[in-house]
């Protein structure tokens, strides 16, 4: 069963919006129009046809139908669409790719400790355990 999205907990930028940064998100992600940096979302992230990215996703999940010059990072699965064009390397646990998808690049498939690393999140902080000094020898 899927789960349900609330349209108004998505972030959006539409055909004809050009943006250049950053976009760190706890939500999904649909993007139309051209995104010029890094994406990172603990959703899911969409990506309709006429979009184009430059840069890097690192998400849980990505369907993508546009054109990207970058590096995804996908925490479980990468559903390349029939209309996708991707320049770049792959990190993924799961990939779909439809027929007539266009894919130039490397591809490793990850567990999720590999995601989290390569992803830069940092695992879960154990208590710090105080540590002798070391004694130098006489």
């Amino acid at each position: 069963m899927e789960p349900t999205v609330n349209v108004n907990e998505v972030s959006r930028i539409s055909t004809g919006t050009v943006v250049k940064g950053e976009i760190s998100s706890s939500n999904d992600i649909r993007i139309d129009g051209t995104f010029e940096g890094k994406i990172q979302s603990k959703g899911r992230v969409v990506v309709g046809e006429k979009a184009l990215i430059k840069g890097d996703i690192i998400c849980s999940n990505v369907d993508f139908w546009g054109t990207m010059e970058g590096n995804f990072f996908v925490k479980d699965t990468l559903s390349l669409k029939s209309s996708s064009r991707v320049k770049g390397d792959l990190h993924i646990k799961r990939l779909q790719v439809e027929l007539d998808a266009k894919f130039d690049g490397t591809c490793q498939m990850i567990s999720e400790a590999d995601f989290d690393r390569l992803a830069g999140i940092a695992p879960a902080q154990k208590p710090a355990v105080p540590q002798q000094p070391v004694q130098p020898k006489q």
